[in-house]
């Protein structure tokens, strides 16, 4: 089976929106190893023209996670209202997700954009937790445009020891997101209740589906 660095020497900018794309939205694939790896055969080859490496990859983050988020919307909540209750999410719970995606959401898609594989559940989430469309979209651009220049922009520069660099960085955004993340659910599961009455009043009413 041809290698990710063999396809996208062969077909460029086509594999990288394919690949960036389909773990947008979901997909267990190597997006940020498509971009990064562009980047260098830019930088070192001038195979590809960095500018479009980046706008590619910034454009088909932004439209997998776009679709990633109408699935989330359209199957995950109803999932979430239909079998929850099996999970023992109840509605409150449910509501209680709803309102830390309406406050914090923007931060958690943003950060998420680093994140392996929070990078690929991130708009699904939202989605099914019905971050507010517009609030979702701002965040979704400004995230996948900085990992995008971020990553680009480095590896173009830096070519194959962004590839050594990005292991290690990797594993501490990951143990810093895993701390962050074990704070966050023992935060809230100490404060549910009083969560869940804050979520509530900010979303007053039964859930239903639309």
């Amino acid at each position: 089976m041809p290698s990710i660095a063999h396809l996208v020497h062969v077909y460029g900018l086509a594999v990288v929106a394919g690949v960036v794309g389909l773990e947008s939205i979901g997909l267990p694939v190597p997006g940020e190893s498509a971009l990064i790896l562009a980047s260098i055969f830019a930088g070192t080859k001038h195979d590809l023209n960095i500018v479009w490496v980046i706008v590619t990859a910034a454009s088909a983050a932004i439209v997998g996670q776009m679709l990633g988020y109408l699935i989330g919307r359209e199957f995950g909540y109803w999932l979430l209202l239909r079998y929850g209750s099996y999970l023992r999410i109840t509605e409150g719970r449910i509501k209680l997700g709803e309102y830390l995606f309406l406050r914090h959401g923007s931060k958690i898609i943003v950060i998420a954009r680093f994140v392996p594989f929070l990078r690929a559940l991130a708009g699904i989430l939202a989605g099914a937790n019905r971050m507010p469309w517009r609030q979702f979209m701002v965040a979704n651009v400004v995230g996948a445009t900085a990992w995008a220049v971020f990553f680009g922009v480095a590896a173009y520069m830096f070519g194959r020891q962004i590839e050594r660099m990005a292991g290690p960085m990797v594993v501490v955004v990951g143990i810093a997101t895993v701390i962050a993340i074990a704070v966050g659910i023992v935060f809230v599961s100490r404060h549910e209740a009083q969560l869940i009455e804050e979520a509530e009043r900010a979303l007053p009413g039964p859930l239903k589906w639309p």
